[in-house]
């Protein structure tokens, strides 16, 4: 880990804290001695950071302090620059607004050749127009997995086939080229995936289904491994 790393850590261990953390408890969050902790806090005390404490007693960071984020580096910064291109073409209209917004406000505080950098990236994720995440197809479904509404179906199978299901939304997931809903499906009485472009019809039921922990996300995600079906 880089020292610079280090250090960002080690502040943000401290951020928000009430109660003063040893030397000890940082050292085993940072994987390194105590006696490094106790260099990096006089160092960082001496550079100005308001770090309130001394050895064998703890540490806190002055109530009200404002320390400056780490600044990306290269790689960093490209990883964001592609995540939100993919957002932006896969996520649906409303995270895909929120990822634009989010990345003019990370270039904006960019030193230039770092700005350059972001915009130099040939990794695309290209925006579609007659694509199913721009419908607002997917916004419904991610509105309805954060609300935990159920849903009714008009759902058509492979075979061209529609049947009517109620689901209790869990998730989306993206498989390198296919979109899925994961839900539970009331009809079944399981776990299926459904894909959001056979979806015919869908709409609330006005029923807000219950947290059931053999129902719900942890337990999808232990059936997707297993192998789980589709709709």
């Amino acid at each position: 880990m880089r020292r610079a790393d280090r250090l960002f850590l080690l502040i943000h261990a401290l951020r928000g804290r009430r109660s003063a953390i040893t030397a000890v408890q940082l050292a085993t969050t940072l994987q390194v001695s105590p006696r490094t902790v106790y260099r990096d806090v006089a160092d960082l005390q001496l550079s100005g950071v308001p770090i309130e404490g001394e050895a064998g007693v703890g540490y806190v960071l002055r109530k009200g302090a404002d320390i400056p984020p780490l600044m990306f580096n290269a790689e960093e910064l490209e990883a964001l620059v592609v995540g939100t291109r993919f957002v932006r073409a896969f996520g649906g209209e409303r995270l895909g607004r929120g990822a634009t917004a989010a990345l003019l406000k990370i270039e904006a505080v960019l030193p230039p050749e770092l700005r350059e950098r972001s915009q130099r990236t040939r990794i695309f994720a290209p925006e579609v127009g007659d694509r199913i995440e721009n419908t607002g197809l997917i916004d419904a479904l991610h509105a309805a997995i954060g609300a935990m509404q159920v849903l009714r179906l008009d759902y058509r199978d492979g075979q061209g086939a529609v049947s009517a299901r109620e689901v209790e939304p869990l998730a989306l997931a993206f498989w390198g080229g296919t979109l899925t809903l994961g839900a539970w499906c009331r009809l079944r009485g399981d776990f299926r995936n459904f894909r959001p472009d056979r979806i015919v019809r869908h709409a609330p039921t006005g029923e807000i289904f219950a947290p059931d922990p053999a129902r719900g996300f942890d337990a999808y995600l232990r059936a997707v491994n297993a192998g789980g079906g589709a709709g």
